[in-house]
């Protein structure tokens, strides 16, 4: 779904879209039960309400039943007690089960966006994923709780009053037909016009969202250059579109209301000044008249009602259109249908051959071209070269985050499009340039990933990434939260969290993602050697712009414009790879005779 496709999606012609809610009420269809009953008990009193009322304006007020009038109105009394219990009981169920419905519609579009490849987020903004998640469920929860038990009310109230007029007087009743579809009508084509109005409302919402979103999380670097008034003026403008398109919506509905309500009651008079003619010729009793007019005013209620939700339905079926797109899609990268599930612990060997890959939002360009890479296992593998030479589209398509264009890559002998996806993953651990830390606290941010590691396990974890000894001084120790992305943490303390949940994976390939690059000399120094202890052992690849960590690596490899240039160790590169030489004197402002100042990884 890219964004011209989420701005360009037809709007609903119909509310069919809103079926797609079944498979979610299914499991609770005891609870539905329980509430048409209640809804059924609970409008069969209200609809034998207007022949209780009959009998008192023709049997009540007579002179020859005066004793009778109490009994009549103890009977209305009792039709009013078992209205308010049943109705009570019908809103209770439906109201719990729109909301059990709408929770189980989000978990089920939260869950379907995570397994989701990098390819869809590669052309999808989360701001409107967010929009889906939020906005659309609430509309669905509009409707399916208090909508839905005001449409099957109404719906049971409108059909049972319309039968019960034709049999109370069916003259009066035909012509109330023939003066109701004038009304439907010019209903049915300016509520085509509201979904429309609808649907670019969402979209509207959806896109100040969106920006809402890429701002906030961006906010330190919005202050840093002291943007904050042009941004705002920018989110202000996408609100005030959004405001625009709502205020349209909300003029058609007023018109769709307008509408209805007036062709609808307007009907409902004439056929009643009939009805009150009908009276004065001797045709019908006052009694018939007021139970006529009771479900009359029940028809006029109810169809108006349904009228009214009318707009709120079909904006809902263009929300529910909208989630189902995200729910019927698949990703890419899956697990194949014999895909193997080898130990987590093995010998990490990798092989990348004749690779080449693009990047779907660059289809045009080549991120890596015909690469052929054999790692062996323990190798200690460094990539090198210019942004955008491939380094980290290599650790992508090793962690399959992508799937190659062209050619394989294999782990141990295994195309990784053979490994089951979790047990593939669980194989390789990565310390990233910039580490992600949630807002629960460091003993789960820690275990993020390794969900059944014991505390004591954390702990080991925790001493060996240099992480202990700034957790144990936080107020709670390691049950403190960190705050949103880490806001209690410094960079070099968020890579050292980085690495012990390396350390506590225990996995058998390493990828290193410019671990240093943003630390200061002492965080560096204890950052390095938590890292020297990880990769003890393992097969790692290093990725660096800064050389003078990666000179002692087993092998150097010298990436640019997706092809790999040369490989070699630090000293045969400075001997016969002019390209390497350059990026050495650029570093150190050495001549390539000279030997740097080395590091160790």
């Amino acid at each position: 779904m890219t964004e011209a496709q989420s701005e360009e999606r037809p709007s609903s012609k119909s509310i069919r879209p809103l079926l797609s809610l079944v498979p979610f009420i299914k499991p609770y269809w005891r609870t539905l039960v329980l509430a048409l009953l209640a809804l059924l008990a609970s409008s069969a009193a209200v609809l034998a309400l207007p022949i209780a009322v009959r009998d008192v304006i023709d049997y009540g007020f007579s002179a020859n039943d005066a004793a009778q009038v109490d009994q009549y109105f103890l009977v209305l009394l009792l039709f009013a007690f078992l209205i308010g219990v049943f109705s009570a009981a019908r809103a209770y169920f439906v109201n719990w089960l729109g909301e059990r419905v709408v929770a189980d519609l989000r978990n089920r579009v939260f869950g379907q966006v995570l397994a989701m490849d990098m390819r869809f987020f590669e052309v999808t903004k989360v701001g409107e994923i967010l929009s889906r998640l939020t906005t659309d469920t609430t509309l669905i929860q509009s409707i399916s709780g208090v909508g839905l038990s005001i449409v099957l009310r109404s719906s049971i109230q409108f059909v049972g009053a319309l039968l019960l007029l034709a049999v109370t007087n069916l003259s009066l009743t035909l012509w109330l037909l023939i003066l109701l579809p004038a009304v439907i009508a010019p209903v049915m084509i300016i509520g085509r016009w509201v979904r429309k109005l609808s649907a670019a409302s969402q979209d509207r919402i959806a896109d100040a969202s969106g920006y809402a979103g890429e701002i906030l999380n961006a906010v330190q670097t919005v202050q840093m250059f002291t943007a904050e008034a042009s941004e705002t003026e920018r989110f202000r403008r996408a609100v005030s579109l959004s405001f625009r398109t709502a205020v349209r919506r909300i003029r058609a509905r007023a018109l769709l209301t307008t509408a209805a309500m007036t062709g609808l009651f307007g009907a409902f008079v004439i056929v009643l000044w009939m009805g009150a003619r009908s009276v004065l010729d001797g045709d019908i009793s006052g009694g018939e008249l007021g139970q006529f007019v009771m479900y009359a005013v029940l028809v006029g209620a109810s169809g108006g009602a349904l009228v009214e939700f009318w707009g709120e339905l079909q904006r809902a079926a263009g929300a529910m259109e909208r989630i189902s797109q995200l729910l019927v899609l698949t990703p890419e990268v899956v697990n194949a249908e014999d895909a193997m599930t080898p130990s987590v612990s093995g010998p990490g060997s990798v092989e990348l051959k004749q690779v080449s890959f693009s990047y779907p939002s660059r289809p045009g360009v080549r991120a890596l071209n015909d690469v052929t890479l054999s790692i062996a296992s323990g190798e200690q593998i460094a990539l090198v070269g210019a942004s955008g030479a491939g380094k980290s589209t290599i650790l992508q398509l090793l962690l399959r985050m992508f799937d190659t264009d062209s050619g394989s890559i294999e782990i141990d002998g295994v195309d990784v499009r053979q490994w089951q996806l979790q047990s593939l993953r669980q194989r390789i651990g990565i310390v990233p340039q910039e580490t992600v830390i949630f807002g629960v606290s460091a003993l789960e941010n820690i275990r993020f990933g390794s969900p059944e590691a014991s505390p004591d396990a954390v702990l080991r974890a925790a001493r060996v990434a240099h992480a202990d000894e700034f957790l144990a001084k936080l107020p709670e120790g390691y049950d403190t939260d960190l705050g949103e992305k880490g806001a209690r943490l410094s960079g070099g303390q968020k890579q050292r969290i980085a690495i012990a949940r390396a350390v506590l994976k225990d996995p058998a390939i390493l990828l290193l993602d410019e671990a240093t690059s943003a630390l200061d000399a002492e965080n560096e120094r204890l950052v390095q050697s938590a890292l020297e202890q990880l990769r003890h052992q393992r097969t790692t690849l290093v990725i660096a712009h800064r050389l003078a960590t990666v000179i002692n690596a087993d092998r150097i490899v010298v990436l640019e414009e997706g092809r790999i240039l040369a490989q070699g160790d630090h000293d045969w590169l400075m001997r016969h790879e002019p390209r390497y030489q350059e990026m050495v004197k650029l570093q150190f402002n050495q001549t390539p005779k000279q030997d740097p100042v080395v590091g160790v990884v």
